[in-house]
Parts: structure tokens; C-alpha cells; sequence
């Protein structure tokens, strides 16, 4: 197993890299708490466009997973110029309505963890907003990633 490997909540992670630039800073000198949101986001859509699931797809079968609820513990900061990591697993699903998924973020020079977070969502219907079943894409699309812990 790698050193990074072991910093990971979970095994398998897909990750996503960042810097955090000057735009990413607030008023106190370090990262702002909606740029961690925005990361963990984007981690998730790039982690369901590479199960095949993109935003096509989506429109195309008139579903979506929606988020429903997220927290975030913000354990440590970060600033200018330091590169991160995002990482994110479904940890959890009813392979009908339901999806759960953690984030945990990784400052890559020290390896500490700067956040950990989740998120809950629930297949839609996008036409009408309201829940409806995951389409079979979705259960084939999700289930292999789908991790036991």
C-alpha cells in the first residue's frame, strides 16, 4: 500500500487534484469553506461521468440524482498555492431512490486531512423534480462503485 493509500478513509477513492488559487481565499487569508463544497461537487460529477453517468445521460433518461442533505467538518485550513486533493466514495445506496457519499480532502505536501464531508441525494425525475426509481443505467452505472463499510 502507498503512503497515500493510507491517508484514505476508504480504499478505492476517485480523486480529483486542485490548487487553491488567489480566488479561492477569504477574508481571514485561507481557503473559504464554499470552495471545499464546490471541490466535493465536482469530485462527485467527475466521479459519475467516469462510471459513464454524465449530465447527457441524465437529461436523456430524465433522471438525477439530487442532493438532499450534506455536512462538512472543516478540520484545517488551507491557502494560495497549495495543492489538494478531493477524494470520494458511494459508501452506501438502496439501488432504488437513495445514494450516500463521502469526501475527504488531503493538503498533498504534509498529507493531513483538511476536510471530510457527505453527501445524501435521491434519484429525480429532472421534468417534474419529483423522486422517482433509479433507471436501470443508474444501478449498473453506480453499483461497482458502490463500497461496503
Amino acid at each position: 500500500m502507498s503512503e497515500l493509500e493510507a491517508l484514505w478513509d476508504h480504499p478505492g477513492p476517485f480523486v480529483v487534484e486542485h490548487r487553491v488559487s488567489p480566488e479561492d481565499i477569504d477574508g481571514l487569508d485561507h481557503t473559504n469553506n464554499t470552495v471545499y463544497v464546490k471541490w466535493c461537487e465536482q469530485a462527485a460529477w467527475g466521479h459519475s461521468v467516469s462510471l459513464g453517468l454524465d449530465l447527457d445521460c441524465y437529461r436523456r433518461l430524465d433522471r438525477a440524482m439530487a442532493i438532499t442533505h450534506a455536512e462538512y467538518d472543516y478540520l484545517q485550513a488551507s491557502r494560495a498555492g497549495e495543492d489538494l486533493l478531493t477524494a470520494t466514495w458511494i459508501v452506501g445506496w438502496d439501488r432504488k431512490l437513495t445514494m450516500e457519499r463521502r469526501f475527504q480532502i488531503i493538503r498533498s505536501a504534509d498529507g493531513v486531512t483538511l476536510l471530510r464531508g457527505g453527501m445524501r441525494f435521491a434519484c429525480i425525475e429532472i421534468s417534474t423534480g419529483r423522486p422517482r426509481r433509479m433507471p436501470a443505467e443508474f444501478v449498473e452505472g453506480y453499483g461497482p462503485a458502490v463500497i461496503g463499510i
